[in-house]
């Protein structure tokens, strides 16, 4: 049982649970960027490059055979699937990291300015407490 309760404590952190928190709103996060970059960035710059699509930029290594005769046949040759190098998605996932990366760093720099200015405050001065005052005072009586 006390594996159980080590889990269940392990599990409730704070720090397990903003982790948890982090990792689904950067899924979510992951969506927002595909569509903006699927769906607003690509097509103008697609536009500009004579209406280019990259997400269909491919080198075909291996054209794809369709079936040859009826499944079942003596001379009945199955359909092979095409064989690519889709080089084009790979070029849309480089524009999603360089957004998401980009987006990181702002948040981060922001993150950062906060924190030089919360550092940047000076520490209160905490007020000498009534006992070391005393001290103070009968020290420096002492003194004299």
């Amino acid at each position: 049982m006390s594996m159980l309760k080590e889990f269940r404590e392990f599990a409730l952190k704070g720090s397990v649970v903003d982790l948890a928190v982090g990792v689904i709103i950067g899924a979510a996060f992951g969506t927002i960027v595909s569509s903006l970059v699927d769906d607003i960035i690509m097509p103008p710059i697609g536009l500009l490059l004579a209406g280019i699509d990259f997400s269909t930029l491919k080198l075909i290594l291996k054209a794809a055979t369709p079936a040859i005769g009826a499944e079942g046949a003596a001379n009945y040759v199955a359909a092979t699937p095409e064989v690519a190098i889709n080089y084009g998605k790979f070029i849309n996932a480089a524009i999603k990291f360089t957004i998401v990366a980009w987006v990181l760093f702002l948040v981060i720099k922001g993150m950062n300015a906060m924190k030089r200015k919360e550092e940047a405050k000076p520490a209160p001065v905490a007020e000498t407490p009534a006992d070391i005052k005393l001290l103070t005072e009968i020290r420096d009586l002492l003194k004299k």
